[in-house]
């Protein structure tokens, strides 16, 4: 019994040593990188990026946001949200885009979320509040807001069927991403399923959000290569 036993101790052993550095590697924090070339360039639109990039000296320089007719192409750098001030949403409302990851994890050592932002207000101001739903290519997804702090809605992420998974890595990968205000309701919409939905009342509160009407936009993560069509507003 005892050699059997100090075998299977050993394979057991042998095999965390074997994981345990993948699994590492995958959850290293990565240096925020800095586009060359960067900077808005589609008229009318504005962007900000994250309060931990500011202080390291990164703005929205540090990340490009271009177009090609109507779609949206996004390089970051930094995590950044952009806006456009015409874009704004009251009432019951759904934004959604079609969300493309040409080469997934290009420019990442591990999946990094991009999606919708609604509830805009004080938008590029230290009070600025909005939520967002976004998606990882691996099936996983988030949804977070800032009030102005930084508040999770479903932990660091999770899983869901809907979300789509890229091949492997450098394969690409499209999201249908939505958020949806509906009633007393919000809902965030990937692939055509609802996969996380709030009370309102959770939402509008103090360090959240001011209110669900406002600007709305699109979000991405730091060091991440997407491009966005068919951004667009409708009645749910």
């Amino acid at each position: 019994m005892m050699p059997s036993l100090h075998r299977n101790f050993a394979i057991v052993a042998f095999a965390t040593l074997l994981t345990a550095p993948l699994f590492a590697q995958q959850e290293t924090p990565e240096t925020n990188r800095k586009v060359t070339g960067g900077g808005i360039t589609v008229k009318g639109w504005q962007g900000k990026v994250d309060a931990d990039a500011e202080k390291a000296g990164q703005t929205v320089n540090d990340a490009k946001l271009t177009a090609e007719g109507k779609v949206l192409q996004v390089t970051t750098g930094p995590a950044i949200t952009y806006w456009s001030p015409k874009n704004k949403a009251k009432g019951d409302y759904k934004v959604s885009a079609t969300f493309t990851e040409p080469k997934f994890m290009n420019l990442n050592t591990h999946p990094h979320p991009y999606g919708i932002v609604i509830a805009g207000n004080g938008m590029g101001t230290a009070d600025q509040s909005y939520i967002y739903c976004a998606a990882y290519g691996n099936g996983n997804f988030i949804v977070r807001g800032f009030g102005p702090e930084p508040f999770q809605l479903n932990g660091r992420r999770e899983a869901n069927d809907a979300v789509h998974k890229a091949a492997g890595v450098g394969q690409p990968v499209t999201q249908e991403i939505a958020m949806q205000v509906k009633g007393d309701t919000v809902s965030c919409i990937i692939n055509g399923t609802t996969v996380k939905s709030f009370p309102k009342s959770d939402l509008i509160t103090a360090g959240k959000l001011k209110s669900t009407d406002g600007l709305y936009g699109i979000r991405f993560a730091h060091n991440t290569d997407a491009t966005v069509s068919n951004l667009k507003v409708t009645k749910p």
